[in-house]
């Protein structure tokens, strides 16, 4: 992790949805190496949580595991009663956790759509909604931020593109984009700053048919004008920033890390 984020969010406070993996294990441990404390969420997979709060231990940062299905209310709420237990308060929320549960339209199950959009849309809401709680609460410290916290809600460049096969994870990604935007109308006269990262294609597990053998890595960067794969990194760096003073005036956007994604790559020759 770069050494240049020392020192962004010195003594802050973090959690992190869905932390032990992917874009999540990336924020984290940029956070942590941001001068961060972190509390790294999962669902399963302990062990890849305790990995991800070692290595941010090692920095010299506090860090705790916590087990927690964000689409339940109760376990959302005893996960920021028991951050809020050991660190104090909270100052950032990575609102990341997600998963795709993939179907042809016709064919999609009820228990399918339920699932993706509880934990992709539920989800951030009462992870958001708990964090909105402690921030008013709490209000400014202006030696800590000149917010009284901030929460960065991990989207999609699905909240615009379409994608056939995958209706209820578009349509959760679509229902993120105006939970952002409607939290932070209504929150910014609270010094409550919420924002979105719309990640484009990212080299995680959640995704990994999309880039593990040269022929789909291949087929993927036809999409992708910068002609990269992105990496969990592009999407870290970028939440820091976002979770830092360095961009105080910034509400309501999703900051879209795509490699050019949206730009429709497809119409470059004329369409």
């Amino acid at each position: 992790m770069p050494t240049d984020l020392s020192g962004f969010l010195q003594n802050q406070k973090a959690l992190v949805t869905g932390g032990n993996s992917g874009i999540g294990e990336g924020c984290a441990l940029a956070l942590g190496a941001a001068g961060a404390s972190v509390a790294v969420n999962y669902i399963s997979d302990e062990p890849e949580a305790h990995r991800v709060v070692a290595a941010i231990r090692q920095m010299g940062r506090d860090a705790i595991a916590i087990q927690a299905d964000v689409s339940k209310e109760e376990d959302v709420q005893r996960m920021f009663a028991e951050t809020i237990r050991q660190f104090g308060t909270i100052d950032i929320l990575i609102n990341n956790a997600g998963l795709q549960q993939d179907a042809p339209f016709h064919e999609m199950t009820l228990r399918q759509w339920e699932r993706v959009i509880g934990v992709n849309l539920t989800g951030q809401f009462l992870c958001a909604r708990e964090a909105a709680r402690e921030f008013l609460r709490r209000g400014v410290v202006p030696e800590v931020s000149r917010a009284a916290g901030k929460i960065i809600c991990m989207s999609s460049v699905h909240e615009v593109i379409p994608w056939a096969g995958h209706v209820n994870y578009a349509a959760s990604k679509g229902g993120v984009m105006q939970l952002m935007k409607s939290m932070a109308q209504e929150l910014a006269p609270k010094k409550i700053r919420i924002n979105s990262i719309a990640p484009g294609a990212i080299r995680t597990p959640i995704n990994r048919l999309a880039w593990e053998t040269p022929a789909a890595l291949q087929a993927l960067l036809t999409l992708i004008p910068d002609r990269r794969i992105g990496e969990p990194e592009d999407i870290a760096r970028t939440a820091v920033w976002l979770a830092s003073d360095f961009s105080d005036y910034i509400t309501g956007a999703t900051i879209f890390v795509d490699g050019g994604m949206t730009l429709y790559p497809g119409f470059a020759t004329g369409g």
